[in-house]
């Protein structure tokens, strides 16, 4: 009877949470404007992007600075293939596989010559191979325009389906939903199946050995795990995820440029996975959500704020934003090292007193 009714009220919690989740962007819309759903929206987008770095980062232990290449790779393939730049017009359900297979492909060529590397030594080669993908999509306007350069490409095919456009309100049910609102169901539910293999590969065996090259690479090696691969499969795994976001960004902008994949965003990536809790799922979907959401807060908070305040406006609204954001941040990693959310086992880890040193008598 006990488990039953366990597994009633799980069912349950499970319903709610998809009822609200339903409801959630006409909520959102109604109470605080049609700007806060299009935030949701890339709330959900870096959520995606957020569980593909963990498990390069949070899983495998492979520091990588570069990660925003991959939603890169993936954000010009669709805009190649569904754009009037070659006049190639591509349906959104055959482009967003193959950049997710493109995507891991460039993974694994990051990753094959990078496998004896680790820390710092990693972190510079990926932030070196980011900076040259974001290089090369500036540069191949000549002498044949392939990225159109820093323009970027504009007039995107918006993500769809037969005669069904995202871009266009759609009326069901008595209800009309807005291009936003069709947009957060698809992200919500690709959202929701990344959630979902990112769950099966933790509980699997490679996952597994993910945490065992980790936590010590030579006893995995020792253990008959072949390191080789399973660092390729992670760097693949993770670019694949980052490939359907990047696709799934340049369908909802309709434009795409460089600028939007610089350095900055795969250092707001990464925040977003060790704010959270590296290697633990909830917590780097809590991280995606908070870095996501609070800075657009502080941005929209900042003027009425020192208003109220002080009478004027005493800092420029991006430049206090980004200041509160580096001390929230500071601030977490002095207190909560291990991330607002950490894994159970990693929470005791850093809980555990340090061993100390016998002294030494005197002679």
């Amino acid at each position: 009877m006990g488990a039953a009714g366990g597994r009633r009220r799980a069912w349950l919690g499970m319903l709610l949470v998809g009822v609200a989740l339903a409801v959630l962007p006409f909520l959102v819309g109604k109470g605080l404007g049609n700007s806060w759903v299009r935030v949701l929206d890339f709330a959900l987008l870096y959520v995606m992007l957020a569980l593909g770095l963990n498990i390069v980062v949070g899983f495998a232990g492979l520091l990588d600075l570069g990660y925003i290449a991959f939603y890169a790779v993936g954000a010009y393939l669709y805009a190649l293939l569904a754009s009037p730049h070659f006049g190639i017009h591509w349906p959104a359900w055959a482009i967003l596989p193959l950049g997710a297979l493109v995507a891991g492909m460039f993974g694994v060529l990051l990753g094959a010559p990078v496998l004896r590397l680790r820390g710092d030594y990693l972190a510079i080669v990926t932030l070196g191979f980011g900076e040259i993908i974001r290089i090369f999509l500036n540069n191949l306007n000549a002498p044949v325009n392939i990225t159109n350069g820093p323009q970027g490409i504009s007039q995107i095919d918006p993500v769809g389906a037969a005669d069904v456009s995202l871009a266009k309100p759609l009326e069901a049910f008595g209800i009309t939903f807005l291009p936003l609102h069709l947009h957060y169901y698809l992200f919500l539910l690709l959202a929701l199946l990344v959630i979902f293999v990112s769950i099966r590969l933790e509980d699997s065996r490679i996952g597994r050995a993910w945490v065992a090259i980790r936590e010590d690479e030579i006893a995995a090696k020792a253990c008959g795990i072949n390191t080789r691969n399973v660092k390729l499969l992670a760097f693949a795994m993770g670019a694949t995820f980052g490939g359907v976001a990047g696709g799934l960004f340049a369908g909802f902008q309709e434009f795409v440029s460089p600028e939007s994949f610089g350095l900055m965003e795969s250092i707001m990536v990464l925040c977003m996975v060790v704010l959270g809790g590296m290697g633990h799922i909830p917590g780097v979907i809590l991280g995606s959500l908070l870095l996501a959401i609070l800075p657009e807060a502080l941005r929209h908070g900042a003027v009425p704020l020192q208003q109220a305040a002080f009478g004027r406006v005493l800092l420029d609204p991006e430049t206090l934003r980004m200041l509160l954001f580096g001390l929230a941040l500071i601030g977490v990693m002095l207190y909560r090292p291990a991330g607002l959310w950490p894994e159970a086992r990693r929470k005791r880890e850093l809980a555990r007193p340090s061993p100390q040193p016998a002294a030494r008598g005197r002679g």
